[in-house]
């Protein structure tokens, strides 16, 4: 899972991405609102994780501002402080959770796992998808009932196209999930990966579209 994380404290945006990194999830960081607003292609990050308490544009702000473009990606609030009424001010913004700093790790990546199960449309912990089972707050996965060994890597990928099977993921969408945007990448490293991952989940599990990508069946 691609994350999004607007933090203006740089240390706790360090260690929270080190975390959460650590826990599987590609991080991009924005120090504030008005960085966020600008970054490309909102829409493809997995969640936006967003501390209220942002300098200038707040983090309310940032919220409201990015369901007003219409953007339906899962958004998880951070606040500082643990009243009622600025956890109903987040959520009728259009946040769809929050945490109450300080909070520990596990109880981010939980909820995030938990947003990502509600997105895909998913209501237990573990994910299917023909023969492939997935579980992503324990990091293991199966086919037909026994264990798969992958690579960090490879339950990465297949996270990812588990959590949206049937869509279509270009070689690049690919690369921005595995990958911060920070290392240096070659589109051809999405293709091997993809033809590793075959090997172990079956050649049928993932189909090609000539000139488009990658697609993960139901």
């Amino acid at each position: 899972m691609r994350i999004c994380l607007v933090e203006d404290d740089d240390e706790l945006a360090r260690r929270l991405a080190e975390g959460l990194s650590a826990a599987g999830f590609v991080v991009e960081r924005a120090p504030d609102a008005e960085t966020a607003l600008a970054w490309p292609e909102p829409e493809s990050f997995s969640a936006l994780v967003v501390d209220l308490g942002l300098p200038g544009l707040g983090g309310l702000d940032l919220v409201a501002a990015w369901r007003a473009r219409h953007l339906s990606t899962p958004i998880l609030i951070l606040t500082a402080r643990d009243g009622w009424q600025e956890k109903v001010a987040g959520l009728n913004a259009g946040a769809d959770d929050f945490v109450v700093k300080p909070a520990r790790t596990e109880e981010i990546v939980a909820r995030l796992h938990a947003l990502a199960r509600r997105t895909a449309g998913q209501t237990g912990p573990r994910l299917k998808a023909g023969a492939v089972t997935l579980d992503p707050g324990a990091r293991a996965a199966w086919l037909n009932g026994e264990p798969l060994n992958l690579t960090q890597i490879e339950f990465r990928l297949l996270s990812l196209f588990m959590h949206r099977p049937g869509r279509i993921f270009s070689q690049r969408e690919l690369l921005d999930h595995l990958y911060p945007l920070s290392t240096e990448r070659d589109l051809n490293t999405a293709e091997v990966h993809v033809a590793r991952l075959r090997r172990k989940v079956g050649r049928e599990a993932i189909t090609t579209v000539r000139g488009l990508g990658y697609r993960f069946e139901r």
